[in-house]
């Protein structure tokens, strides 16, 4: 058998093993630090308490199980010059075949950034947001998201606008809204434009309905306890969320991966990292060919996993590797009890207005979503 490496316990990497195993024929292990998912999506509803921690942590053990996955509890730690060896916390692993899902890490370089709450770091972070909210008798709370400059596709902007609307939401439920001032804030002067131009212009209707200001097209100089500070002027906050750009996962540094211009590890069309045999990537880890609106989000890494993999066994039966992966981007923007709908292809952009039924269907696919892993 042909033993195959999987890096990473997120959406990429548990889509790659899942393939793996359905094709049979692989050994499969996965290293990670520890054998858990966290379904990030649902976090936009810890705050609200519709989700709690444990509802989104979920054990990888008997999943692992299950397909036959051996999982080494390791963190990666380099890589061997022809990718066949990963080298990790707790030794090094020998592969025939490598598939790199580790996911990426925040850009955290502007002064104070310390102060504010990056939310997609985990449900910890969604945590200390609902702690927060609770605590807060009123207020400013200021929300926002940047870029990589050098890679524009590395960002994950679409949880912050869920976070904005999941909370005006929820201060209106608690009869407290009138005590807080929402402000949203982006060095874009069209943030959201990735969604597409529909998207854009129901996005910011939909500020304007729930009375939420807007901070745009400025870039930023920083963060401080009072506020945050921008080009085009400063304003107070008493909590700040912000979700920086991303760049590649640290471990990188200590390999000679090909980097793109934003620190990701640049692959091909077919997920191939460039100049190495047998060795993909899949997810947040990679710069991608493809168009500059081009998603950083879980459905766009499950189609990198699944062509991956794909590509990967037409190598270990001596074939070219010719699969490509398909850009889409599909998301609901919820706010707690309602959502709009946002897709958008090389040919179409479809943005439908905020409905209770998109609030519904997004608990129903996390429900679907998670059945093979509990």
């Amino acid at each position: 058998m042909s033993r195959v490496t999987v890096v990473g316990s997120g959406f990429a990497a548990l889509t790659a093993v899942r393939a793996l195993a359905k094709a049979g024929g692989v050994q499969i292990t996965l290293v990670s630090p520890k054998a858990e998912f966290q379904y990030l999506p649902g976090i936009i509803w810890i705050p609200s308490g519709l989700r709690r921690a444990e509802d989104l942590r979920l054990p990888l053990g008997d999943f692992f199980q299950r397909l036959g996955v051996h999982h080494l509890a390791a963190a990666a730690t380099g890589l061997s010059t022809d990718g066949r060896v990963l080298e990790t916390s707790a030794g090094p692993v020998e592969n025939y075949g490598l598939i790199i899902a580790s996911g990426g890490r925040f850009l955290k370089k502007l002064p104070g950034i310390e102060l504010a709450i990056t939310p997609c770091e985990g449900i910890s972070a969604a945590e200390r947001i609902r702690d927060r909210l609770r605590d807060m008798a009123g207020g400013t709370i200021a929300l926002g998201f940047a870029s990589n400059p050098q890679e524009p596709q590395a960002m994950r902007g679409g949880p912050m606008f869920e976070f904005l609307f999941g909370i005006d939401s929820q201060l209106r439920k608690e009869g407290r809204r009138d005590r807080f001032k929402l402000i949203f804030f982006s060095p874009a002067d069209k943030p959201g434009n990735r969604l597409g131009p529909k998207a854009v212009t129901g996005l910011m209707a939909e500020m304007r309905k729930r009375e939420i200001e807007t901070h745009l097209g400025h870039k930023l100089k920083g963060f401080s306890a009072t506020g945050v500070s921008t080009e085009g002027g400063d304003f107070a906050a008493d909590l700040i969320l912000f979700m920086p750009g991303m760049t590649g996962d640290a471990w990188f540094d200590q390999t000679s991966l090909p980097r793109s211009p934003g620190g990701l590890i640049q692959a091909d069309a077919q997920c191939r990292v460039s100049g190495l045999e047998r060795v993909y990537v899949a997810g947040d880890s990679g710069s991608f060919p493809g168009p500059d609106w081009m998603p950083k989000q879980a459905h766009m890494a499950d189609l990198q996993a699944r062509t991956a993999v794909r590509n990967l066994l037409a190598e270990f039966r001596g074939e070219l590797p010719r699969e490509t992966f398909k850009v889409e981007l599909i998301c609901i923007v919820d706010a707690n009890d309602r959502g709009m709908l946002v897709a958008r292809t090389a040919r179409h952009n479809l943005m439908l207005p905020a409905s209770p039924l998109f609030h519904w269907l997004k608990r129903a696919f996390e429900w679907w979503y998670l059945r093979p892993y509990r």
